[in-house]
């Protein structure tokens, strides 16, 4: 049987991981190892100045590791601490929100599979719609982690899964999975992710200044084949990732030696 290693960023209690485990605990045995608490945008942050501790989750059936660093942390000292041997596949999620375009540089989600290619594993990190199920994402999870395995390359995948089209908030663990198997699948590239710039000061109950950075999403145009277009038309955006960021254009560079 494959060995499969599960991970996120939303810490090891979250809803999304309970469904990522039921998506791939039909191909292979899993192994849980996800923060102790949530760790979302700590993007690929690795702990080196302070002590990290792990304990065991009880859990039926499966072994469940919460660790008290990043998400890098965690598929780093699974890879080479808790598992008996090399997974065969590294899976990261489900997060509660997508992971689109310039998120991937933020997300901790996306870190965690990095980290596995890194460390020479495949790796597939999947997020869905906040606000939706995150069981909406288990037909595309295990479409794609199936046919990560008999594959065997070395490769890295970014998934984000949309609400399925007529799904209610009152709707029934049958009707989300039959909405969910209804999703079409499409292979895209990173569109654009913009936000609102935003610093506010606010006051803690001592009366101290701390302040909360960032805003909501804007408004972007998207143009089809992007992961942002796909998901705004209702399909699953399946994304290949490559970590050499290296610019395709060598010219930028040396105009500015030549300078």
């Amino acid at each position: 049987m494959p060995l499969i290693l599960v991970s996120n960023d939303d810490g090891v209690f979250a809803p999304g991981i309970e469904a990522l485990v039921e998506a791939v605990s039909p191909l292979g045995d899993v192994i849980v190892v996800a923060p102790d608490t949530e760790r979302s945008g700590s993007s690929h942050a690795i702990t080196f100045h302070t002590h990290l501790r792990v304990g065991q989750v009880k859990k039926p059936q499966t072994n469940w590791w919460r660790v008290s660093g990043t998400p890098v942390d965690c598929v780093y000292v699974g890879l080479h601490h808790l598992c008996p041997t090399k997974p065969d596949l590294v899976v990261s999620g489900i997060n509660a929100g997508y992971n689109l375009g310039t998120d991937v540089f933020y997300s901790g989600t996306v870190g965690a599979a990095a980290e596995a290619r890194i460390q020479g594993v495949p790796a597939l990190a999947a997020s869905a719609n906040r606000g939706v199920p995150p069981r909406v994402a288990i037909p595309a999870v295990r479409r794609v982690a199936t046919a990560m395995l008999k594959a065997n390359d070395l490769s890295l995948i970014n998934i984000n899964v949309p609400r399925p089209p007529g799904l209610t908030d009152e709707a029934t663990e049958a009707e989300i999975d039959e909405a969910a198997a209804a999703l079409p699948l499409e292979v895209t590239r990173l569109g654009q992710r913009k936000y609102k710039n935003h610093v506010e000061a606010r006051k803690d109950p001592m009366g101290r200044t701390y302040y909360w950075i960032g805003g909501p999403p804007l408004e972007t145009d998207h143009a089809a084949g992007d992961d942002t277009y796909a998901v705004t038309h209702g399909i699953v955006a399946v994304t290949p990732l490559e970590l050499d960021i290296t610019g395709a254009d060598p010219s930028v560079a040396q105009r500015l030696l030549d300078a």
